[in-house]
């Protein structure tokens, strides 16, 4: 099948990751490694992150609601504390990426993202917010799941995005920094690139399309 179209996540693959400032954040109250990530990924379609994505919450429902759950498993967390970590750093290597892709594939963004922050990518000010967006509107769509009502992994918000751009999912190479989000993407026949560095993905998504996308020395 000829690949049509790219599809893209947004944290963790054209910004830094919120892993990252995770982990520092763990550091800092002296919590376990990974602790966060460990309420976000229990009871994960459930749990109160995922119906944030979802705007099933509002912030102030939220915010309790995640201390409640980081109670529970030993370390009591609210929920703004994670809001704030949530900004990372433009990587202008993907950026450039995109730019060069979008000249002969059709693109779009599939993001897990929350009413909170400064704009689509939660940026913690106006000017950040706007370095995004700048970013964000070189997609053809932007599907968001705190306004759809869907999010990562689910398959719905897969074939929804294919649905956007009139393309069939064997048509469409897909990347995110998260195994979970590529499996159901990859079962509807995506091609799927996980982003773990940034230079690895862009040579294994060159190699699919034959473009060179790699930055210049």
């Amino acid at each position: 099948m000829t690949i049509k179209a790219v599809f893209w996540d947004f944290g963790g693959v054209f910004t830094t990751s919120p892993f990252e400032n995770f982990r520092r954040y763990e550091e800092r109250h002296g919590l376990p490694r990974d602790f966060l990530r460990t309420i976000n990924a229990t009871n994960p379609d459930h749990n109160a992150w995922a119906r944030f994505e979802r705007s099933e919450l509002s912030l102030d429902a939220f915010d309790a609601a995640f201390a409640e759950e980081s109670r529970a498993a030993g370390h009591t967390v609210p929920g703004r504390d994670v809001i704030a970590l949530l900004a990372g750093e433009l990587r202008p290597e993907m950026v450039a990426a995109l730019a060069r892709v979008q000249q002969s594939y059709r693109v779009a963004c599939i993001t897990n993202n929350v009413s909170a922050g400064e704009g689509r990518g939660m940026q913690t000010t106006a000017e950040r917010a706007a370095e995004i967006e700048a970013v964000m509107d070189r997609f053809e769509h932007v599907v968001e799941s705190s306004k759809l009502g869907l999010r990562k992994p689910d398959p719905r918000i897969y074939q929804h995005t294919c649905d956007l751009v009139g393309v069939r999912p064997e048509e469409v190479v897909y990347l995110d920094d998260l195994g979970v989000n590529l499996k159901p993407a990859r079962h509807l026949g995506m091609t799927t690139i996980k982003v773990v560095r940034p230079h690895d993905a862009l040579r294994e998504l060159g190699e699919v399309l034959a473009l060179d996308l790699l930055p210049q020395p």
